[in-house]
């Protein structure tokens, strides 16, 4: 079945000319059997084609495939193209948990943006080797404002983070806390203070909302990434998504990254310290999904990080397509990788 997909406009805006390419290769790698995926220009609009079987199986299989084409960043509308050469709208279900504006509405410098950290998500579950259920997580740890743990809420999974300014915690729980009383949403949600065999572990902001027959949680401690298993316990993740600081707006201080106290525009002294740790964070068959900015990291380097934990990198054919430039400080890529299983590997909990 031969298959185009409108995206949205706003992409042109984020990406500038990047957005073909970065929309192309997450089609590539997230929707089910996508092959052959193409820019192509119908009456002078244009769309992502591809070829997929995956709407030619079960009613069940062709829901999950339609939903997970709907996940998609850029998706606004799909179409079939049919053998006289027309269009034919195909019906779409919201797959969200919640309105986009969730994500949206906190705007602040520093602030990746949130089309972006759907996209970096998205290509991250892709990537996971075992089943998801209403009990997977999705950890940040580099939770900033909550921009990735909102996303994560946003498509239906709980959320967790760590994050070393105390007040941007707070500042994510004092909106988290009036959004969802805006929106009529039943819910819990507070500032807790973490106190561990009589010492201090800073605080934790604990969120529950409850939709319908389910809930979705989200945890975030305020502290150092590199405590984050600490922090966490015998806590494991599904999958681990984060966006290292760039060095421009919101550079990286000496009590994170144990260098100078300087702001620093590389994210390698952060990365190097903090890696294993999050590999021991996830479960096996869950991934890693990192952005980050490759003037001051080059991606051979982190790479080399990533496997020196332990971790499986993907990094052939669309998985090297996603690099593309925000702005002259600051050209952005991402690399995604997988916990794979070991000759004996200790059982996890579904925690």
């Amino acid at each position: 079945m031969r298959l185009l997909m409108l995206t949205h406009p706003g992409a042109n805006r984020v990406y500038a000319t990047h957005a073909t390419k970065l929309a192309a290769a997450e089609l590539a790698v997230c929707a089910p059997g996508a092959t052959e995926v193409e820019p192509r220009t119908v009456a002078g609009v244009a769309y992502l084609g591809f070829q997929t079987a995956a709407l030619e199986g079960t009613d069940e299989e062709r829901t999950v495939a339609l939903r997970q084409i709907a996940r998609q960043s850029t998706f606004l509308a799909l179409f079939e193209e049919t053998a006289e050469g027309l269009l034919r709208p195909i019906e779409v279900a919201d797959p969200d948990d919640f309105p986009d504006d969730l994500t949206s509405i906190p705007k602040y410098p520093g602030k990746t943006n949130e089309q972006f950290t759907r996209l970096l998500l998205n290509v991250t579950l892709a990537a996971v080797e075992r089943p998801l259920t209403e009990k997977s997580t999705v950890l940040d740890p580099l939770a900033g404002r909550g921009t990735t743990l909102t996303t994560a809420w946003t498509a239906g999974l709980n959320a967790a983070g760590v994050e070393v300014d105390e007040k941007a915690v707070e500042q994510m729980a004092a909106f988290l806390k009036t959004y969802l009383r805006r929106g009529h949403y039943k819910h819990t949600a507070a500032m807790v203070p973490v106190r561990r065999e009589g010492k201090s572990l800073g605080r934790k902001f604990e969120a529950t909302a409850h939709l319908g027959d389910r809930d979705l949680t989200m945890g975030v401690f305020t502290g150092d990434t590199r405590s984050s298993a600490k922090l966490w316990g015998k806590k494991h993740f599904d999958a681990i998504v984060t966006d290292a600081p760039y060095g421009v707006v919101h550079g990286s201080r000496s009590d994170v990254v144990g260098t100078t106290g300087k702001r620093d525009r590389s994210p390698a002294g952060l990365l190097k310290g903090s890696i294993g740790v999050w590999a021991h964070q996830l479960k096996v068959g869950g991934a890693l999904g990192l952005s980050w900015n490759t003037h001051g990291l080059k991606r051979d380097d982190l790479v080399a990080m990533v496997e020196e934990a332990g971790l499986v990198v993907k990094d052939d054919g669309p998985w090297r397509g996603f690099e593309h430039r925000v702005d002259s400080s600051i050209q952005r890529d991402l690399l995604v990788a997988v916990k794979p299983a070991t000759p004996s590997p200790v059982a996890e909990a579904d925690d």
